[in-house]
């Protein structure tokens, strides 16, 4: 019985420490030298392998990915141990833990302008523009794709474009042929995913099916909004009723899935962005994002930096931690970094209070509704998970038959909905708080659900506690058009200051991003709650995950028009012809609050895609500038060797400040500096000789002169240079707030407007 329980002990003891092993094991990217390679391996892949070799016991197994385009190096499964002495190598640069990312979770196109006929791409019309895009390729890197969605139908599409060398994987629940000649590719990327949840040494079963299929409906969303087919009768069980389309509808779509259950791996991303760049793509659009790093620590910077390079467009989403300032993701200057705004369209709803006033708030429900007769109405003010409506945390006594006051926050949405569900309550009145301010975001709520505002949720707040027998019923009203003003910068948009590179002014734009519909996953319901049993081939979706591929689709436009346009050039015809008034006429306002919004929250302003297709001028940026660009920040040879992938960088060329780069925005950082200047160049891509006059705009507290003041460019193409010295007048406080303004150069034809920060302290905080 003894000599039982101590093998019963050692096998348990083994057990345990076999546990520890595996767990103990992370994923690391690993930077190599590239010209290192001995010539004695035909390839890196074999490099990478033997360097695992001397590590570990199972380097086939420890190896996870060869990067062979986006970044030099490899992704490997190793121990804290393995990965510092790996790290000793000569011919490794760096060894990076892996990071996780997050996904920054109808009507827009004609609120856009774009079922307007195209009057202004240089005597093309519509049919002509549709007809280019067809060679335009889309790589959206997202949670897969739902491929028998009729946004990916491929009717009337010609052939593949023959520059395309991608494919449609196969998998148990993905056949290739779902595959056409719109929906042109699908890959899955999960080895990060697999390693980070325990899928590393004995335990080689995935918690997700490896698949390109998308089980979150993200990655169809954001699919088919950048270049959806047209759908006649799309809506979300009723509400946005109308044909859906994508910003470019002729456009061909790759998706590559590179998030799952528990998020997005660096390693996962920088694989899918690597086979993208290989397979062909014109334009990335990743709606997803981690905190801010160092470039050379920034994964989807990195292989950004790459897609630039081969000519491909990036568009990423800013985060949705606004309206905190300082809060923004992916703020490469080699990347679009597009913000949320409201559209025209809104889908209203009331409380009805027993003391008979009727507060106006938002809802997407679309069940039977609570009837004419009011129920009682209960806050939980002192609880704070109670009045969260956090799960667990309502008394079905006290909230049985009842309508639930839960204050926004902390838990999704929707979860809230549910639990109150759970509790026995019969509908939910979504409260703001300060930090969500006025601004509205619609929900398909499992129960009759309305969200309102800061200001009428203190007012419902105060009447629930002060009334001995408060009331409530509530009230939908299907789906409004033409609201204003619109649009509206989300509270939720993440805000500048861009705390990485101060001197380089982000969000770079704004696009439709609140209450968008588009395609969805019939693997789960509206709400993606395991509870939710409801299907829906369209959904209503917020945040900048939806204004990302927004741009990404317009830039296709751009690109099928501009074929030789650079990808910064394309950037540039975006942000310049971007407005920043609303359907008022008033300067763009902030959810937040209700104050005017300013370039850290709105960038250049709201895209224009009409005006975008003929800019007049453009800054353009090659690489190599770019690579000075880099080269003038406290980074390493080494680091800058990372995002450039170059052996030869010596750093002899760079900026005296990184905001010489030549951006289409300027962020004038005083610091201890009284006079800023920048010299800024300008291409003409509207007609031989033009004539631009400038105009400044800028704060009283800020001198700004512009030489030459007009610019005359004979011929297209031509190239003319602009110096702007900005002087901070004698007086102005050191710690004084920060202010904007703005440069426009102009004539009859054409503005081309560059946003202008001004901040006294490093981070203007």
């Amino acid at each position: 019985m003894a000599s039982m329980a101590s093998s019963t002990f050692f096998l348990s003891f083994f057990f345990l420490v076999l546990c520890l092993t595996v767990t103990a094991k992370k994923t690391y990217i690993v930077h190599m030298k590239h010209q290192d390679k001995p010539l004695s391996f035909e390839t890196h892949h074999d490099w990478y392998s033997s360097s695992l070799q001397s590590i570990s016991a199972t380097p086939a197994d420890s190896l996870l990915y060869s990067y062979t385009t986006a970044f030099n190096g490899f992704a490997a499964s190793l121990d804290p141990e393995q990965a510092e002495s790996l790290g000793k190598s000569d011919s490794v640069m760096g060894v990076y833990e892996d990071t996780i990312y997050t996904l920054h979770t109808t009507r827009t196109p004609q609120f856009l302008g774009l079922d307007a006929e195209f009057g202004l791409w240089a005597g093309h019309n519509t049919q002509q523009l549709e007809q280019a895009s067809h060679d335009v390729i889309i790589g959206v890197l997202d949670t897969g794709v739902w491929p028998e969605s009729k946004s990916f139908d491929d009717s009337d599409m010609p052939d593949i474009p023959s520059k395309w060398r991608g494919e449609c994987e196969s998998a148990p629940d993905f056949s290739p042929k779902l595959c056409n000649k719109k929906l042109i590719g699908a890959r899955s990327f999960s080895k990060g995913y697999h390693m980070a949840t325990g899928g590393g040494g004995i335990y080689k079963k995935p918690r997700e099916v490896e698949s390109p299929r998308d089980k979150d409906g993200h990655g169809t969303h954001t699919a088919s909004t950048a270049a959806g087919s047209h759908v006649s009768n799309a809506s979300l069980l009723g509400y946005a009723s109308g044909t859906a389309r994508g910003m470019a509808t002729h456009a061909r779509v790759a998706t590559y899935k590179v998030c799952w259950d528990t998020g997005c791996f660096g390693s996962d991303i920088l694989a899918g962005m690597d086979r993208a760049i290989q397979d062909g793509a014109d334009v990335l659009s990743l709606s997803l994002g981690g905190g801010s790093a160092p470039y050379y620590r920034d994964t989807v910077a990195i292989g950004a930096f790459t897609a630039m390079e081969n000519g491909i467009f990036v568009s990423c989403s800013a985060g949705n931690s606004g309206p905190t300032k300082a809060t923004l993701a992916n703020v490469a200057p080699w990347i679009m970094t597009v913000g949320a705004g409201t559209l025209d369209r809104d889908f209203p709803a009331y409380a009805v209070l027993g003391n008979k006033i009727r507060y106006n708030g938002v809802s997407l429900y679309s069940g039977q509704g609570m009837g004419k007769k009011p129920a009682g109405l209960i806050y939980n003010k002192g609880d704070t998970s109670g009045n969260l409506c956090l799960p667990g945390s309502l008394d079905p006594a006290l909230v049985r038959g009842k309508v639930v006051v839960c204050d926004r926050g902390t838990n999704a949405r929707v979860e809230k909905g549910a639990v109150v569900r759970d509790a026995g309550g019969v509908g939910m009145i979504i409260a703001n708080t300060p930090v969500s301010g006025e601004e509205l975001v619609a929900d398909s709520h499992l129960l009759p659900g309305v969200a309102v505002g800061r200001i009428v949720g203190d007012l419902i707040r105060e009447y629930a506690r002060s009334d001995p027998n408060p009331t409530a019923v509530l009230v939908f009203s299907g789906t409004v058009l033409n609201v204003r003003p619109s649009p509206v910068v989300a509270a939720f948009s993440s805000r500048g200051p861009n705390m990485v590179t101060p001197q380089i002014l982000k969000p770079d734009v704004i696009g439709p991003g609140v209450n968008i519909l588009a395609a969805w996953s019939e693997a789960i319901g509206p709400t993606g709650l395991a509870k939710d049993t409801r299907k829906t081939k369209f959904n209503i979706m917020s945040g900048t995950s939806m204004s990302c591929p927004h741009i990404s689709g317009l830039a296709a436009l751009i690109k099928a028009a501009h074929p030789e346009w650079s990808p910064s050039a394309i950037k540039s015809a975006l942000m310049t012809t971007a407005y920043t008034q609303d359907n008022t006429n008033s300067s763009l306002k902030d959810a937040a609050d209700g104050s005017l919004s300013n370039p850290w929250a709105h960038g250049a302003g709201h895209v224009d895609p009409q005006k975008a297709l003929s800019p007049g001028l453009v800054y353009d940026i090659s690489t190599e500038e770019y690579i000075a660009f880099l080269c003038s920040l406290d980074y390493t040879i080494d680091h800058v060797k990372t995002i450039v992938k170059r052996p030869n960088i010596t750093c002899s060329t760079k900026f005296k400040d990184p905001g010489e780069l030549n951006y289409p925005s300027f962020s004038v950082l005083f610091a201890d500096k009284r006079v800023v200047r920048y010299t800024r160049e300008l291409t003409n891509v509207g007609p031989a000789r033009s004539i631009y006059k400038v105009t400044i705009n800028g704060p009283s507290t800020v001198g700004i002169s512009v030489r030459p003041k007009t610019l005359i460019f004979r011929s297209v193409g031509e190239k003319k240079r602009y110096t702007v010295t900005f002087v901070a007048k004698r007086g102005t406080s050191p710690m004084a707030r920060s202010e904007f303004g703005s440069i426009v150069w102009g004539n009859a034809q054409n503005q081309v407007k560059s946003p202008v920060s001004f901040s006294w302290t490093l981070f203007g905080l």
